[in-house]
């Protein structure tokens, strides 16, 4: 590929794991034009994602026509909007395509993997986590239609060994492993030494995949009362109203909050909670351990691969022992006595400048 070349983010502007690359190539890459292709603009949820000078493609969208409440329902109604307005999608991305020939597309999520392959464009696909460790089980056609996808990408990358393991198994091609990355920076502008740590908090989504009301049924367990803060980007709405109403008056529900202010609370934190069923490679754990705290997680492969000094900040705890909850705050007191100090293999594979450096170069050849 040439220099300087154009980029083109194929995703969904409510995306935060696809929006802080989009930002981060946009400021490394500044000899290259740098746009985000979107089918969701209008959406309340977008408004601290999109930046004011960010060069936006508006494909068809679909905002207007989607629930505002999160739910089982809603997800079927936006996959069925998704499909009905696949067409015109194809058709934008074409001329797009015509516009810019030279451009390097960049799909992040299965929906524009497969939208870019639809549309014969020569494209980077970067799948979630989910999109093929956990989908692909449930429906045949699904599971059809990312084999096809996938196998026609340019480039494949993924964040977990456990990632490109499934992406050979299901369309036999190899993948790079790129971390998503954490804003290693704003974290350290979060931290005073002097906060004293204290409490738990709950950082993963309202979804039955992320076990929270094993995380209540802990607590009601312990042998002592822990005030629960609970912080999660997304939620299924039958699922939070099942959560809060166990929640205590000394708990905090704060949904979804900007970045900083969730750097901010994690400075302040002494264990955070963290047990899915299904993981991949957690960035918002990842975000944990860089702001100092102790992080309780059940067991997944992706543990293994992470540097010893991110190690040493979690603890794996059984979900079949009622006093896990228990144990992990013993092990969080004493553990956060010491600030977390990131080796270099951390900084390395874990800031997301550092990752977005070398998409750049190894992925996109523009730098």
């Amino acid at each position: 590929m040439a220099k300087n070349k154009t980029v083109i983010f194929v995703c969904s502007a409510i995306d935060f794991h696809a929006m802080d690359w989009f930002h981060e190539v946009k400021n490394i890459a500044l000899e290259s034009e740098v746009f985000l292709a979107t089918d969701i603009l209008g959406d309340g949820d977008a408004s601290d994602l999109i930046h004011r000078d960010d060069r936006l493609v508006s494909l068809f969208d679909i905002s207007k026509f989607l629930l505002r409440r999160q739910s089982r329902i809603a997800d079927i109604w936006r996959n069925f909007v998704k499909l009905a307005a696949t067409p015109m999608q194809v058709i934008r991305l074409r001329k797009l395509n015509k516009k810019y020939p030279e451009a390097i597309f960049h799909a992040h999520s299965m929906y524009y993997i497969f939208l870019c392959w639809y549309s014969r464009l020569k494209f980077i696909a970067t799948p979630m986590g989910s999109d093929v460790l956990i989908r692909p089980n449930e429906s045949k056609l699904y599971r059809y239609m990312t084999k096809r996808s996938l196998k026609a990408a340019h480039i494949i990358t993924v964040d977990s060994l456990k990632m490109q393991e499934k992406v050979k198994e299901l369309c036999g091609r190899n993948s790079d492993l790129i971390q998503n990355g954490i804003d290693v920076r704003m974290i350290k502008s979060c931290i005073d030494s002097q906060t004293l740590r204290r409490g738990v908090v709950s950082i993963r989504g309202f979804y039955p995949n992320y076990q929270i009301e094993k995380l209540m049924d802990a607590r009601e367990q312990s042998n002592s009362f822990s005030a629960i803060t609970f912080v999660y980007p997304f939620h299924e709405e039958e699922y939070r109203k099942s959560i809060q109403s166990r929640m205590q008056k000394e708990d905090k529900d704060l949904g979804r909050l900007p970045k900083q202010e969730l750097y901010r609370l994690l400075a302040g934190a002494m264990l955070v909670v963290s047990i899915p069923e299904s993981d991949s490679s957690p960035r918002s754990v990842y975000e944990s351990i860089f702001s100092g705290c102790c992080v309780a997680v059940s067991y997944s492969p992706w543990i293994d691969t992470i540097p010893a000094c991110m190690r040493a900040r979690i603890v794996i705890v059984n979900l079949d022992d009622k006093s896990w909850l228990d144990k992990a705050l013993i092990c969080a007191k004493e553990i956060i006595e010491n600030p977390y100090l990131p080796s270099e293999e951390a900084l390395i594979n874990y800031d997301q400048y550092e990752s977005m450096k070398k998409v750049c170069s190894e992925v996109y050849n523009i730098i």
